[in-house]
């Protein structure tokens, strides 16, 4: 249903653009929500996308630079003039003003600011690294003084009327703005008017620092089910809060960066949308060496050159064990990356898990070895054909999955991501162990064969 609005709102837009009726594609346009809005937009060519740009009010624009990603976003910002872009900013949430900020230019950005009203807001939040709680958090929040009492909070909330961007949480603040307990909006409502905010806040309050990991600030906030995390510096001075929308990006960010990178695309920001010359930049490198594994793996074979040609059958079944070894392997990789990722795997437990996805190895091949075993007996008439089979693949299947453990483990002991580097070199063992196995036990039973 969301789709055919947005298809059936794009074509009105088209062809209004197309009969010179600005005024009514920006009508079409309005008609979506936000984020749908930003998705048709980004279906447009760029000769309309630039038409539109130039005539959409500045709330529609800000909304629009909000909503789309986050590339795409510095892009139609580059295009607007410095006033222009300077009021999109100052309509926009701090946090999403400073990531626009963040991937212009130097100078543009430097451009912008001078021009913006609140940039004080914008300022502090470009000193921390994007992928940091200090980066993703917003200036957009309330505090409060302990000594307020519970009716002087509610008359703050009615002179600031916070939009609905702000989660309804209250932080206090000490005078020298250290963070010292939370109040949610209940509890102030249901508090006698008279009651100090001290004696309704919580004093125990989760939260992040500017130098934490956005990933970890996430699933701090998915573990104790927040709606906001406040972020503290090095003092525990409050400066800044992570809202529920940021922990969908993040999560959705981490999450496309582990599934690319176990397929060896190391860049996150690529889409199926992505230019073909970015495209082929940032995949064909990981194809390089993932030739240089398959080479390797052919090497290993090559020295069984004499054996093959004298059992050509051999040749059929070989990628059968490289084939479940590396199914087996990625099973665990998998498994291990985003147990890594979500925290459940430490140093303490790391023995333990390998050597229980040691044991699922094993287990699983002699299923898998007995069942091939079995099927090419019955199939070739040779036991002893499906004797190799089957103990080759017991062999590779373990080692699999002990690598497909090890590997990830091995990478985030050395800080390196465990999910950008695990594929290739897992499959390049299993192909490898695998064809080795295989033809060893080939040789050795070559006379039955």
């Amino acid at each position: 249903m969301r789709q055919n609005t947005i298809d059936l709102t794009l074509e009105e837009i088209r062809a209004a653009l197309e009969a010179e009726n600005i005024h009514g594609a920006i009508q079409a346009l309005h008609r979506l929500r936000p984020a749908d809005r930003a998705d048709a937009f980004s279906d447009l060519d760029d000769n309309s996308q630039q038409v539109l740009l130039t005539e959409l009010d500045i709330e529609t624009t800000a909304d629009l630079l909000e909503e789309l990603e986050d590339l795409t976003a510095a892009d139609m910002a580059d295009t607007l003039t410095t006033e222009r872009l300077a009021d999109v900013l100052d309509e926009m949430e701090p946090d999403e003003a400073a990531d626009v900020l963040g991937d212009l230019t130097p100078e543009r950005a430097a451009e912008a600011l001078a021009e913006m009203e609140d940039a004080q807001e914008v300022i502090p939040l470009l000193e921390h690294e994007d992928e940091t709680a200090g980066g993703l958090m917003t200036t957009s929040f309330i505090a409060l003084s302990p000594e307020n009492t519970a009716n002087e909070a509610v008359q703050i909330l009615r002179r600031i009327r916070p939009d609905t961007e702000i989660p309804y949480y209250l932080y206090v603040v000490d005078s020298n703005y250290r963070l010292t307990g939370i109040v949610g909006l209940r509890e102030l409502v249901i508090a006698s008017p008279a009651n100090t905010v001290m004696e309704i806040m919580d004093p125990e309050v989760i939260y992040a620092t500017t130098t934490m990991d956005q990933e970890v600030a996430a699933n701090i906030m998915a573990r104790y089910d927040l709606a906001a995390l406040p972020v503290l510096n090095e003092e525990g001075r409050l400066q800044g809060v992570i809202t529920h929308d940021d922990l969908y990006d993040v999560l959705e960010e981490e999450a496309t960066e582990d599934i690319y990178r176990l397929a060896n695309v190391a860049d996150g920001d690529l889409t199926i949308h992505s230019p073909i010359s970015l495209s082929v930049r940032r995949r064909l490198p990981w194809l390089f060496l993932n030739t240089l594994t398959a080479l390797f793996a052919a090497w290993v074979i090559s020295h069984y050159e004499t054996l093959i040609a004298q059992i050509a059958i051999l040749a059929v079944f070989q990628s059968v064990v490289a084939g479940m070894g590396g199914n087996a392997g990625t099973q665990s990789l998998a498994m291990v990356v985003r147990a890594i990722a979500l925290g459940d795997i430490s140093t303490r437990n790391a023995l333990r898990t390998i050597v229980k996805e040691g044991g699922t190895g094993i287990i699983q091949g002699i299923c898998v070895g007995i069942a091939v075993g079995l099927g090419v007996y019955l199939w070739k008439g040779n036991i002893f054909l499906g004797l190799v089979l089957c103990l080759a693949l017991i062999g590779n299947m373990f080692v699999a999955v002990v690598v497909g453990t090890m590997v990830p483990l091995l990478l985030k002991a050395v800080k390196l991501d465990p999910a950008l580097a695990s594929s290739v070199l897992v499959t390049a063992v299993t192909d490898s162990v695998g064809f080795f196995l295989f033809l060893s036990l080939a040789a050795v039973f070559q006379g039955y064969l």
